[in-house]
């Protein structure tokens, strides 16, 4: 590939696939090295991509294989639910500032596993048997965790925003 057709794609891609990696890395340097190594594989890998008009969801799918092979370095993802406390006050009718935003934000506030999981069920779309594959993991971790990522959340939304409505 051409230096300036890689530049003009760097450029254009860049940030998407920053956001990409921010929503499942916390650190810096990790999120940074996770883009280097997708764009990588992207300019390295070109040849096999078989529709043009499929780049951007098979660069995206690249960095969340780079991202989920930093996690899967540090995360154990067979959480003790024991860790996940339910919601102690029901939601209310109220209307908040609650933005797509402020959810992506709130991830960073979960165990990782729990926020992988959720990104790849939620975010990206993937079922559970495709992230038990992807992370080595049971079907049934997959859904559990999931489901104690919708807690958590929803403890954290109505701990941070309704609380604040009422």
């Amino acid at each position: 590939m051409h230096r300036d057709a890689q530049r003009q794609v760097y450029e254009l891609m860049a940030p998407k696939l920053y956001r990409t990696c921010k929503r499942y890395l916390k650190k810096e340097e990790e999120i940074e090295e996770a883009l280097a190594d997708a764009f990588y594989t992207i300019f390295t890998k070109l040849e096999q991509l078989k529709e043009f008009g499929a780049f951007e969801a098979w660069s995206r799918k690249i960095t969340v294989n780079h991202c989920l092979a930093t996690i899967k370095k540090n995360t154990n993802f067979n959480l003790h639910l024991d860790d996940i406390k339910t919601i102690a006050q029901p939601f209310t009718d109220e209307i908040t500032d609650l933005e797509e935003e402020d959810l992506l934000n709130l991830l960073n506030h979960i165990p990782e596993g729990c926020k992988t999981i959720f990104n790849l069920f939620v975010i990206e779309g993937y079922g559970h048997k495709e992230i038990a594959v992807m992370l080595n993991i049971s079907e049934g971790t997959s859904k559990s965790q999931l489901n104690a990522s919708k807690t958590k959340l929803k403890e954290l939304v109505n701990n941070l925003y309704y609380q604040k409505a009422k």
